[in-house]
């Protein structure tokens, strides 16, 4: 039988941090963007100062974002490398760990794609200045490839959140399931 791959508990400990930073800075920040940065904007008047206002908020958090996922999918990795390796898992921990890892790929794919949308975006006028109701919503005179970009922004907004979300769901599941099974029974478990 071949031995389990351990971590030493600092690194370990350390990777788990940086995930569980990086899951609150991206979930966060996004949410605190969609549901508070974007609709507030429509306080100011000047539809084209909205979307300066917003871009530049968005491009100066896309560093926080890219970091918090890069820990989230880092800190992923390396949990299923060593420790949370199918081989040391439960059944459950197992199908649970799936989903984690379709969880944690899809988010990074479309907070790239969130990313490049943004960037996309903020290109579209002088100083991201494109006119706009609120942050994902297009005004009227909004041009019309700005619109369908601000329109994708706020359907992988969504998506992104809801991933977020999920994630954030099944690391209770997973920790409840180690919280519920014993050292010394797991390590019956990874035995039989």
């Amino acid at each position: 039988m071949a031995t389990p791959m351990t971590t030493p508990d600092t690194l370990a400990n350390t990777m788990r941090a940086a995930h569980d930073w990086g899951l609150a800075s991206w979930l966060g920040g996004s949410m605190f963007g969609k549901f508070a940065l974007n609709p507030a904007v429509a306080a100011i008047s000047d539809k084209s100062e909205r979307g300066k206002v917003v871009n530049a908020a968005w491009n100066g958090y896309n560093v926080i974002n890219t970091a918090g996922l890069g820990a989230v999918a880092v800190g992923w990795l390396g949990a299923r490398a060593t420790e949370a390796r199918n081989g040391n898992l439960s059944d459950r921990e197992r199908s649970l760990s799936y989903v984690k890892d379709a969880l944690v790929v899809s988010a990074v794919g479309t907070g790239i794609a969130n990313g490049i949308q943004g960037a996309r975006l903020a290109k579209q006028a002088p100083d991201g200045a494109v006119p706009i109701e609120r942050g994902v919503v297009p005004a009227a005179e909004t041009p019309a490839k700005a619109a369908g970009i601000q329109r994708s922004l706020g359907a992988l907004g969504t998506i992104n959140i809801a991933l977020g979300v999920g994630l954030i769901v099944v690391n209770a599941v997973l920790a409840q399931t180690n919280y519920s099974h014993p050292p010394a029974k797991r390590a019956l478990l990874r035995r039989s």
